[in-house]
């Protein structure tokens, strides 16, 4: 009788990870519950430990599919109106290069100098024109000294015209870009030529930025693109955003962006418990991962230890709100909801053990203990 309740307590200190649960009473949702006053709504937490809170489980189950699906639509549909006003019209600044061309007057030309020609300019090195410099002002003959930072094409040419129709009769003046190098986009990380994309009159779009840096590599992970703008960072999803119909060739970047196609080995998620092959699993080239895609990579749950009721997933790393979601998954039919819950990067899936496979490992710590008791009793007789 000693041993059975030996054995019978331990199995509460049993060794090995597994989720501690309970069900409490939570009064407060009694006013929500339509015919259901005066009764306790029950409700599953994680127990708390001394290095972590009290956490709420969430029931995996189809509203709640539906519902983090819609958010997730819900914001990209935000971010792609952000990103999908048109910018302004190219203006010019410090580095361009203009080719200014005043007719039947080529004496001009001779205010580009001998050293710029248009053969074999090297990588970096501006066309033949007329520079923009570090202040912003452009220097020309009769025309003096203009401050056209900012202004457009046409506004320079009008004032051009201006200035020199004080010494020319009817001066007619022709102003257009060389050289677009004041303004850039920064493109980074799973790209073939990452680095600087200059902007030009044409409005860079999100497609084209991608294309101009050479593409995604095949570690990239295009449901994770990281928008840096004015000091914030917004995610993109061209996954989501091209399965919700919005195309990439309609959202336009601005000069200063950054933008970062981020690595899918950074975006794993770790599986383990009761699995056959504890693992870090990878998204696919998409960049989805769902619960059943981890759970095949790490070779599914152990049908010998497994507990299939108590599968759960961990999440809080990105939001810094902790979160746990709970699928029981006895029945087959639970994987059409792990095919359709789509993990997050960093998120932890573990699946419990069962009580018995506890009570073995119980029963194996203490069996020696008590051979070892019959045998010193077997001896001292």
């Amino acid at each position: 009788m000693a041993a059975v309740t030996l054995l019978t307590s331990a199995c509460a200190v049993a060794p090995g990870m597994r989720m501690e649960t309970s069900r409490v009473q939570d009064a407060s949702s009694n006013s929500n519950a339509a015919g259901a006053v005066g009764a306790d709504v029950i409700q599953e937490k994680a127990n708390a430990t001394p290095g972590t809170p009290d956490i709420a489980i969430t029931k995996v189950d189809a509203a709640l599919i539906s519902s983090l699906a819609q958010t997730r639509k819900q914001q990209q549909l935000e971010l792609s109106q952000l990103l999908s006003e048109a910018p302004q019209a190219y203006a010019v600044g410090p580095g361009d290069v203009l080719q200014i061309v005043v007719w039947d007057h080529p004496e001009f030309a001779a205010a580009l100098g001998t050293s710029q020609t248009q053969s074999s300019p090297r990588p970096g090195d501006p066309l033949a024109g007329f520079i923009i410099d570090q202040n912003g002002t452009l220097t020309f003959p009769y025309a003096g000294t203009l401050d056209v930072a900012g202004l457009r094409t046409e506004e320079i040419q009008r004032r051009l015209t201006a200035a020199l129709a004080k010494y020319f009769v009817k001066p007619q003046v022709t102003v257009r870009m060389a050289s677009c190098r004041a303004r850039q986009i920064y493109v980074d990380g799973e790209v073939h030529s990452p680095g600087a994309l200059a902007v030009n009159d044409v409005p860079m779009t999100l497609y084209e930025a991608i294309g101009r840096a050479g593409g995604f590599n095949e570690h990239a992970d295009q449901s994770d693109l990281v928008l840096v703008r004015d000091g914030q960072s917004h995610r993109l999803n061209m996954t989501q955003l091209l399965a919700q119909g919005v195309s990439p060739s309609r959202l336009y970047l601005k000069h200063g962006d950054l933008l970062r196609v981020v690595s899918r080995d950074e975006n794993d998620v770790y599986v383990m418990g009761e699995v056959n092959k504890p693992v870090s699993a990878i998204p696919r080239r998409t960049g989805r991962i769902t619960l059943a895609d981890a759970l095949s990579q790490a070779g599914s749950v152990n049908a010998s230890t497994a507990d299939a009721a108590q599968m759960f997933v961990v999440r809080g790393s990105l939001s810094g709100t902790p979160e746990v979601f709970h699928l029981d998954g006895r029945s087959p039919v639970a994987m059409l909801l792990a095919k359709d819950f789509d993990l997050q990067p960093k998120d932890v899936v573990y699946v419990d053990g069962s009580g018995l496979v506890r009570f073995n490992r119980v029963l194996s710590l203490l069996m020696p203990l008590i051979s070892t008791g019959l045998t010193a009793g077997v001896i001292a007789k």
